[in-house]
C-alpha cells in the first residue's frame, strides 16, 4: 500500500506548486473576440496521447477516439481565464467522452487528470451505467447537477462552450447554460471509487480530450480557445 499512498502525496505536492504558479503562465492568449483553433482538421499536431486506446484522424477531418480509457491532451501549455470551444458527436444512440478541465500538472497517465482536474461528462445516459443526472453531458462529473437539459441526441453535433473564469466553471451547451459552479460549492458525496477526488482545482491547467473505451466512439470537429475579455 505504500505505493499508492506516495504517489498521493507526490499529486498533492505538484497540485500546490501549480496552483503557486497560476499567474506564471496562461497559454490561452489572443484576441478575446476571435477563436483560437487547436485543432487543424488534418492532424493530431500540438496534441499527444497517454493511456490506453489512441485517437486518429480520419478521411472525414475528425478526431475519432478509440478504446481507452485514455486522454488526448493539447500539449500547449496551461489556460486559465479562457474559453473552450468543442464540437462534438457520438457514433451511436449514446456513447460516453469527457473534455477534462483544470489538470493541474502535464499528464502522463489518465487517473491523474480524474481524480486532479475536472471533466465536462459527454454522456446523455448515464442511467445506463446506473450513473445518476451528476454524470451526463455537460456536467461537472459527479460534482453538479443540470441546470437544464440540452443535449441533442446520438449522432447530432452539439456544441460545448467552457468558460474558465478564476475557480469559477461555466458550461454553456447547446447556447443552453447547464453547469455554473465555482470552488467551495456544495457536491455530493463520492459513490464510485472512479469519481474524481473533492477539492479545489487550479484557475489554469492542462486540457484534454477523453476516449472512454471500445464501445464509446465520439467524433471531435472543432477545438478552441480564446481569452475571456477584460
Amino acid at each position: 500500500m505504500l505505493k499508492p499512498v506516495l504517489l498521493g502525496f507526490l499529486l498533492l505536492a505538484f497540485t500546490c506548486l501549480s496552483f503557486s504558479s497560476d499567474k506564471e503562465s496562461n497559454a490561452c492568449t489572443g484576441d478575446a473576440n476571435s477563436w483560437r483553433q487547436l485543432y487543424n482538421g488534418k492532424d493530431l499536431t500540438g496534441w499527444k496521447h497517454v493511456g490506453p486506446g489512441m485517437d486518429t484522424v480520419e478521411s472525414d477531418g475528425f478526431i475519432h477516439t478509440h478504446g481507452g480509457m485514455g486522454l488526448l491532451y493539447w500539449t500547449g501549455g496551461k489556460i486559465g481565464n479562457c474559453m473552450i470551444h468543442v464540437v462534438f458527436r457520438m457514433r451511436d444512440e449514446n456513447d460516453n467522452s469527457g473534455v477534462f478541465i483544470r489538470i493541474p500538472i502535464e499528464p502522463r497517465e489518465e487517473w491523474m487528470p480524474v481524480h486532479y482536474g475536472f471533466e465536462v461528462q459527454i454522456d446523455n445516459q448515464p442511467e445506463k451505467s446506473n450513473e445518476d443526472e451528476y454524470h451526463s453531458t455537460g456536467m461537472l462529473y459527479s460534482l453538479t447537477k443540470p441546470l437544464a437539459k440540452a443535449w441533442k441526441p446520438g449522432p447530432e453535433w452539439n456544441t460545448m462552450d467552457i468558460t474558465l473564469d478564476g475557480s469559477r466553471t461555466i458550461v454553456v451547451l447547446n447556447g443552453v447554460k447547464v453547469t455554473d459552479y465555482k470552488d467551495g460549492d456544495p457536491v455530493p458525496d463520492r459513490k464510485f471509487d472512479f469519481e474524481p477526488q473533492h477539492g479545489p482545482r487550479p484557475d489554469s491547467g492542462w486540457f484534454g480530450l477523453q476516449n472512454h473505451s471500445d464501445n464509446d466512439v465520439v467524433f471531435f470537429k472543432e477545438v478552441a480557445i480564446k481569452p475571456l475579455k477584460k
